[in-house]
């Protein structure tokens, strides 16, 4: 898997963009909660109150609560504070401040004005607990959970503000320093005490006259408005990672099949012995779609999850540790449950592309064969040949989603049993002081944000097996080598032999065979003259061909080409002195101008009609109505064999080789064609080498010279009327053919 991240190199900005996109994405959610909580906590159940310093409260409760702190700390407030009086203020701030606060008129006012000395924090700090033992000495201790006799003695709690008042000033100092001590080992949060103390603090704006709806509208809205554009701030990211994560993941893809392609095409035919086309088909499709799918996947999710994972956890840490024990639960739980599926439907993903290749191989023999299984009434047969491929990847597969199925209601079952532990646990923290509301729906929104992110590695690592074996599988394309190279310092062909073959003691054998399949071949074919090949079927005709293009290595003896072993040259330069005509024609997608053109592009258009004027194919290209332009299918399905082979013939003659190799090409060929067809190639290719392969003997009756093959040797070689005398081999394949009286003729 890992050899084929090199193929991620091209992009690996845009790796980097998705992992800082990624990193952005996680903080934009892992704040997202905290904000609920802000909204939840302070601006609903506080009622916009964000912390215990007021913004202004009357004169007599700001006295209070200087009784009810430290010296130091009451001086320290007193410098942050202004009591404005009525009676004191010049007529211009006196309307200023009545208007904002009303009671002014009455009753002085303790304003907040930061000096700046003093951060609003610590100054929250301070009032926190003075306006908590406010509201005690004001309500009484029993009316705020979470606090004990063990905090502040009932005996003391029972205390009015006027008895503090009148105790002495050491007393009331030793009684205030004893209170916050034990305050200071309270279990009670600051969220929480600021929320008691916003009660208070409410009920002093009403006091004062300030407008405590606005307030709590302005910061619903204020933290709202954040929330909402950090949400599509994070939505932005989202939506970036995923295009970006698409364009990652197809351009892998793409370079892969690119270099899938260009190793195949390279394949001599020993390479391609190893694997099926279905095979090859599969892995450059299907095998390199399940790494792209899991490479997103990997980009989206194997990054982004530890983060949200960490994060969520450290986000609960800091809050509130008390109920982290239920994550570790729910997290061991669900880790078990993943590794347990893991080991069941492991084997199955290992299986299933193997029945992928099985399936599309099926179907391709069925699909190219079905003329055949027509007319022997076997399509029974091969639907039950077909149904158990089916069947086997379909039940591989449906085995597959079921276990997947199965796992999604029991990652229910663990999500939901979590949030309800979370709240029957955070309700006891709620009600003993220890907690607020908003801070438990966040960690509920924490802990999915955890057990989510473990579900989502889950659920990628699941793709891992199956993109392995693809990533196997396509690995071992690319590391084959193919056996048919060009050499390091490849050299030129002899000058003025102009399309001279020769073989000299050449001998085969294919890989792995205990055989030769041609032994001991030597001849030469000279430029202008045509040079035939007979022999009875499996005598070695064609493979002797493919020595020629070197579409494999002969194993003995050597090859020669204009002077040149063809291992000693360029496969490009060897080939572009050949017009080939295969055994079976290949056409291909387009129209005829196309295809008598595919080996040189550059052709003109009376290079072209020449080509199939001589190729005997003039008559049905001319007579469709777009002529040159007629279309032509894949694989020259829309024209018969015998046109397939002659556009074939006229693809080798419109390259004007030095060599034409014809390797049974006028098989489909009636009789008067195939002799307008040779009577037209002996004047296009007076100069040029010609070698025929050939079953009828009528084709090779005019060669200069006649080389017959059986068992893979040479067993005579001359024309057709020495052969007839002196070869028993070649006087029995032609009397086979044709009668005494014929062949006399």
């Amino acid at each position: 898997m890992l050899r084929l991240m090199k193929f991620l190199k091209p992009y690996w900005y845009l790796v980097v963009m998705i992992f800082l996109l990624l990193y952005a994405q996680a903080m934009t959610d892992l704040s997202l909660p905290d904000y609920m909580s802000s909204i939840v906590n302070v601006g609903i159940q506080q009622k916009g109150v964000a912390d215990a310093v007021p913004e202004a409260i009357r004169a007599t409760e700001y006295d209070n609560l200087l009784l009810l702190m430290p010296a130091a700390s009451a001086t320290t407030v007193q410098g942050e504070y202004k009591v404005l009086s009525d009676a004191t203020l010049s007529a211009a701030d006196k309307a200023k401040y009545e208007k904002l606060y009303p009671i002014l008129a009455t009753e002085d006012v303790a304003v907040y004005m930061p000096s700046g000395k003093v951060d609003r924090t610590a100054l929250d700090a301070i009032l926190v607990r003075a306006v908590a033992l406010r509201q005690i000495f004001e309500k009484g201790l029993a009316n705020f959970p979470g606090f004990s006799s063990a905090d502040i003695p009932a005996s003391i709690a029972k205390l009015t503000m006027p008895d503090i008042a009148k105790l002495p000033a050491a007393m009331r100092t030793a009684l205030i320093d004893g209170i916050y001590t034990n305050m200071d080992k309270m279990t009670v949060t600051v969220s929480t005490l600021q929320q008691i103390d916003a009660g208070w603090i409410t009920t002093e704006y009403t006091a004062v006259g300030v407008d405590q709806a606005a307030i709590q509208t302005r910061y619903i809205f204020g933290e709202g408005g954040l929330m909402l554009l950090i949400a599509l701030l994070g939505a932005l990211c989202t939506v970036t990672v995923g295009f970006l994560s698409a364009k990652t993941a197809s351009g892998m893809a793409r370079n892969l099949r690119s270099k899938i392609y260009r190793t195949v095409v390279g394949f001599s035919n020993e390479e391609f012995d190893k694997f099926s086309t279905a095979s090859l088909i599969t892995r450059s499709t299907n095998d390199i779609q399940q790494i792209q799918m899991m490479l997103v996947m990997l980009l989206r999710i194997l990054f982004y999850a530890p983060i949200m994972a960490v994060g969520g956890l450290l986000k609960i840490i800091g809050g509130d540790a008390s109920m982290t024990w239920i994550i570790g639960v729910a997290v061991a739980t669900l880790l078990t449950v993943i590794v347990i599926v893991f080991m069941i439907a492991m084997p199955k993903f290992k299986a299933m592309q193997k029945l992928v290749d099985r399936l599309n191989l099926v179907s391709r023999e069925i699909l190219s064969g079905l003329m055949v299984i027509r007319a022997f009434n076997t399509r029974k047969i091969e639907e039950k040949k077909f149904e158990g491929a089916n069947q086997d990847l379909t039940k591989t597969m449906l085995f597959v989603n079921r276990v997947m199925v199965l796992m999604m209601p029991v990652m229910m079952l663990i999500m939901n049993g979590t949030m309800l532990a979370i709240l029957w646990f955070g309700a006891k923290q709620i009600d003993a002081g220890h907690m607020q509301i908003g801070n438990m729906m966040a960690f509920i929104q924490y802990s999915m944000m955890i057990i989510m992110s473990f579900l989502m590695v889950s659920i990628s690592f699941f793709m891992v097996p199956r993109a392995s074996v693809a990533a196997v599988r396509i690995g071992e394309v690319l590391d084959t080598k193919p056996s048919i190279f060009d050499p390091k310092e490849p050299k030129d062909f002899v000058a003025g032999l102009c399309g001279r073959v020769e073989f000299r003691g050449v001998g085969f054998k294919y890989p792995k065979a205990d055989e030769n399949v041609l032994s001991d071949i030597s001849f030469t074919a000279e430029p202008g003259k045509t040079t035939a090949i007979v022999g009875s079927t499996g005598s070695g005709k064609t493979t002797l061909i493919n020595l020629l293009l070197r579409f494999y290595d002969a194993t003995e003896g050597q090859v020669l080409v204009d002077g040149r072993d063809v291992r000693e040259v360029r496969t490009k330069d060897l080939r572009s002195r050949i017009g080939y005509v295969p055994q079976r024609a290949v056409l291909f997608s387009g129209d005829v101008s196309s295809n008598v053109t595919y080996g040189n592009p550059d052709a003109t258009d009376d290079e072209v009609a020449q080509a199939v004027r001589v190729a005997q194919a003039t008559e049905f290209v001319e007579a469709s109505e777009d002529k040159y332009a007629m279309a032509v299918a894949q694989g020259g399905q829309n024209v018969s064999g015998g046109q397939r082979q002659r556009l074939s013939i006229a693809r080798a003659l419109a390259v004007h080789p030095e060599i034409f190799v014809f390797d049974d090409s006028f098989s489909a060929l009636d009789f008067k064609t195939d002799a307008a067809l040779r009577k037209a190639l002996r004047e296009e290719t007076s100069d040029a080498t010609v070698l025929i392969v050939a079953q009828r003997i009528g084709t090779v009756l005019t060669a200069d010279r006649i080389l017959v093959l059986d068992e893979g040797r040479i067993v005579g070689i001359g024309t057709h009327r020495e052969l007839m005398e002196t070869c028993s081999v070649y006087r029995e394949i032609a009397l086979s053919q044709l009668s005494a009286e014929e062949l006399a003729r």
